[in-house]
């Protein structure tokens, strides 16, 4: 419900026990900025707020009764985003989640493509999140279901072929034009063939950065995709220009210079880094797809009157009972009811002796069966496993952010506006002190600027780093918590 601009929202509570409990909240919330009015109801557990400025004034509202020793009910989500380019992009979708109303925290890591959402169920959903995110051109995967994990992995796939194939054929008409433009830019038709060889490789392999630079101009932002997009943009279209009427130049006394090559060669360069960017990305991921290969794909599920049937580990519900081979991994937690063995559990403790199993103990899923065969009981199946809260953490850290990265966001929000604007000093400077050339040194000078700053490797740097860093301690049986308990160890003396 709103009026004059103002909205109502409820906050669902946590720890509030009583009339006094809600009082300290009603005399917390009241000194929150922002909040026009609000009531405390204890029966209901929530806190109704009207505002007039709903992303900012939630945010308060929250740590205020956090502040007080209470809580309030969130949900804490990780989600895939899609359509990032650069670290720029990263920035740009954390900033539009963060000013969606219910979202309390968000933090979206461009080297693992994800955003960690923590948002109040009873203001918003992932669709909201979703439908804000696709109308600045990125998307969030919503869907959880194995069929849509499966669908991720395609997509992202079918991007890596695609972004291959397309930065070897860059490269290949690449070359031509190089040799023209530099050795023998003298022969018949020169310009001609330079702009044939030009043409597919700036506005077919290269059309994704013109696309999302239009996607972001839209909304008035920019990216690394805009820096690429103007200046090879520019200098195409300059060369075409000087191509189709040279006599413009030719009657001012000047020669008319083309730079299909210069377009030509950062197009190609810009698609081989972000396919070496998409190899790194998928070697840090290592960490995460080795934990989930500690789980078999299938079990052995005992039914009534000693009927054994292998089903899909999807299918496996609390109380079922399992039986294990030797040799098979553990696939779910539970309680062995029946028979004794022993098994290599290095992956939780690090032990390599492996641990002997009776009736009445507990086993954990990624675990590995030893000698003996045995059953036992699920007492914990699906993301409820010892094995599953494990990955969930790995995922959690990768995707956090040490300190400096937030030095680094802050530069890379800013970076691109600044590069555009010193591009275009570097332009006027030449026209102006240049003399005959500098029209065409400024020109140069321009997409030189624009071409050389790019600010991925800022923004990639530091989360490939810390991917690569909780992965390795994952693999050698090291959790931790998060990036910035990883930038601290750098303090422990041992």
């Amino acid at each position: 419900m709103a009026t004059d601009n103002n909205s109502t929202v409820s906050l669902p509570l946590e720890g509030m026990d009583s009339e006094h409990c809600a009082l300290i909240i009603d005399k917390g919330l009241s000194k929150v900025p922002g909040i026009k009015t609000h009531t405390v109801e204890l029966n209901n557990n929530r806190a109704v707020i009207n505002t007039s400025d709903d992303a900012e004034v939630l945010k308060k509202a929250v740590a205020a009764i956090r502040d007080l020793g209470y809580d309030v009910s969130t949900v804490k989500k990780g989600f895939p985003v899609l359509n990032m380019t650069c670290a720029s992009c990263a920035v740009s979708s954390e900033s539009i989640l963060k000013s969606q109303p219910g979202v309390i925290s968000v933090v979206v890591n461009y080297a693992n493509a994800s955003a960690q959402v923590e948002y109040i169920p009873t203001i918003t959903e992932p669709h909201k999140l979703k439908t804000a995110l696709q109308s600045v051109g990125y998307d969030l995967m919503i869907d959880e279901s194995e069929e849509a994990k499966d669908q991720l992995a395609e997509i992202h796939k079918q991007k890596a072929d695609t972004l291959r194939k397309r930065t070897f054929a860059s490269i290949a008409l690449s070359i031509p034009v190089v040799l023209i433009g530099m050795f023998v830019m003298n022969i018949p038709y020169a310009n001609y063939i330079m702009w044939a060889l030009a043409t597919p490789i700036v506005l077919v392999f290269g059309r994704q950065f013109f696309i999302n630079a239009y996607k972001q101009a839209k909304h008035r932002s920019a990216n690394m995709d805009t820096l690429v997009a103007l200046s090879t943009g520019v200098a195409y279209l300059f060369s075409v220009f000087n191509t189709v009427y040279p006599q413009y130049w030719h009657s001012k006394g000047l020669h008319a210079h083309v730079y299909f090559e210069a377009a030509s060669v950062v197009v190609a360069f810009i698609l081989l880094g972000k396919m070496l960017e998409e190899r790194a990305k998928g070697n840090t991921s290592s960490a995460i797809k080795k934990l989930m290969g500690l789980q078999p794909k299938t079990v052995t599920v005992v039914h009534q009157g000693g009927h054994q049937m292998e089903m899909a580990i999807a299918k496996v519900k609390i109380g079922d009972t399992i039986s294990v081979k030797p040799g098979e991994k553990i696939a779910v937690d539970g309680t062995v009811s029946e028979s004794s063995s022993f098994i290599d559990e290095s992956m939780i403790s690090g032990e390599p002796i492996p641990v002997e199993k009776k009736q009445g103990d507990r086993v954990f899923a990624g675990t590995i069966n030893q000698k003996g065969s045995f059953q036992f009981k699920a007492d914990k199946v699906g993301g409820d496993t010892f094995l599953a809260q494990i990955i969930k953490m790995v995922q959690q850290a990768q995707g956090s952010k040490a300190p400096v990265q937030k030095l680094v966001d802050k530069i890379a929000g800013i970076f691109v506006p600044i590069v555009i604007l010193i591009a275009i000093l570097s332009l006027i400077a030449w026209i102006v002190l240049g003399g005959d050339n500098g029209f065409t040194q400024g020109l140069l000078a321009l997409v030189t600027v624009l071409v050389i700053a790019c600010p991925c490797a800022l923004g990639l740097a530091t989360p490939t780093a810390i991917m690569a860093g909780v992965g390795k301690g994952a693999e050698n049986g090291i959790l931790i918590k998060d990036a910035e308990s990883l930038e601290l160890s750098k303090k422990v003396n041992v």
